[in-house]
Formats: structure tokens, C-alpha cells, sequence
């Protein structure tokens, strides 16, 4: 069974423009500790069953999940969520 994190922060490219790509992801652990994973190591994880990751925006937990569009590159999203959309976009930015 994959271990569940939080994403509690990220990185992107730009923070002004919502098309941009996230480069990093992170988050606090149970330990305390301060973790931060690139978008490809968090893709990784995710497929290999490693990780599981969600996060919890105005009280609402969502599913993070990894979406291969047609032509594209492989990308983070969560679970629909018509209350706060852009769950990850919405997080602040790691340090």
C-alpha cells in the first residue's frame, strides 16, 4: 500500500500564469520534517504505487492524481472538486 502525504506547497515555472507547469511539490511530514519531490519523482512515485498524495484546500481533501494527456506531457491534478477548483494551484510556494 502506498504511503499518503500532503502536498502543502509547489513550485511553478510562473505563479501568475495558471498554464504553467508545477516543477515541485511539497510538504510537511508526520515527523515534522519538511519534504519537497520534483514533478517527475512525484509522477514516479505515484505510478509505482510508492506514494499516494491529496490535498486539503478550505477543508475539502481531494485526490491527487496523474493525468497523460494525448500529446503531452504527464501532469498533477486532483480529483474534481466544484467548490475550490485549481486545488494545487491554489497552495502557496515551497521554500
Amino acid at each position: 500500500m502506498a504511503d499518503r502525504h500532503r502536498i502543502g506547497c509547489i513550485n511553478k515555472d510562473d505563479r501568475q500564469d495558471k498554464y504553467n507547469r508545477i516543477t515541485h511539490v511539497g510538504g510537511t511530514g508526520g515527523d515534522r520534517k519538511q519534504w519537497k519531490l520534483t514533478l517527475d519523482e512525484a509522477i514516479r512515485g505515484i505510478e509505482a504505487g510508492k506514494w499516494a498524495f491529496y490535498t486539503e484546500v478550505n477543508g475539502h481533501v481531494r485526490d491527487v492524481v496523474v493525468v497523460t494527456p494525448v500529446n503531452g506531457r504527464k501532469y498533477l491534478r486532483t480529483t474534481a472538486d466544484r467548490d475550490t477548483p485549481d486545488n494545487l494551484l491554489s497552495l502557496p510556494e515551497c521554500p
